[in-house]
């Protein structure tokens, strides 16, 4: 039962969360809302491991969450579940552009999807800075000093200047934070 119940919920987020990886977060929280297989600060750990290990992150992440509760088969029910719906609607996609290519509704409708695809993404990302940098429960009782993250907001901000700059690969970016994390203590 535990295969069918991974299989189906990571089939629902692979069928709803347009835009990649980072997209697939609000489905994570809901899930560990709903079935307590891990619990949302797990989620930081995940797209941790996720970030760091080749793949996308959605499919990382399903992985991931599978085989921490039922170990491989877990994993790959988990993954198999979250790919499913985007290959057969990558089937039925293509055989739909394929007849109507030139068609404006079809390219009005991938207009439309756009923005929709960004505002999952944009959200993940706020979730995901709140996660690390932003301590809720402590703003809440009026300990600002302590409610943000400082040392993490500015070695955020250098990273994201250092980016920017000189666009270098993302495994130097994350070797240089697993190094500054290790020498600074965060």
């Amino acid at each position: 039962m535990i295969f069918l119940r991974l299989f189906w919920e990571f089939f629902k987020v692979g069928l709803f969360a347009v835009g990649g990886g980072l997209a697939t977060l609000p489905f994570l929280y809901e899930i560990a809302a709903k079935t307590a297989w891990f619990d949302p600060a797990a989620i930081i750990d995940m797209i941790a491991v996720s970030e760091s290990t080749p793949g996308p992150i959605g499919v990382n992440m399903a992985t991931y969450t599978g085989f921490t509760i039922h170990g491989i088969l877990g994993g790959l029910t988990a993954t198999f579940g979250l790919v499913c719906p985007s290959v057969i609607i990558c089937i039925l996609v293509r055989m739909f552009i394929q007849k109507f290519k030139d068609s404006q509704n079809v390219q009005n409708i991938f207009a439309g999807l756009r923005p929709a695809s960004m505002a999952l993404i944009t959200a993940a990302g706020i979730g995901v800075v709140t996660s690390c940098l932003v301590f809720p429960k402590l703003l809440l009782q009026g300990d600002i000093s302590n409610g943000f993250h400082i040392k993490g907001m500015i070695f955020a901000v250098l990273l994201f200047v250092l980016m920017r700059k000189f666009k270098k690969h993302p495994v130097i970016y994350i070797a240089l934070s697993a190094v500054v994390g290790i020498i600074i203590g965060f």
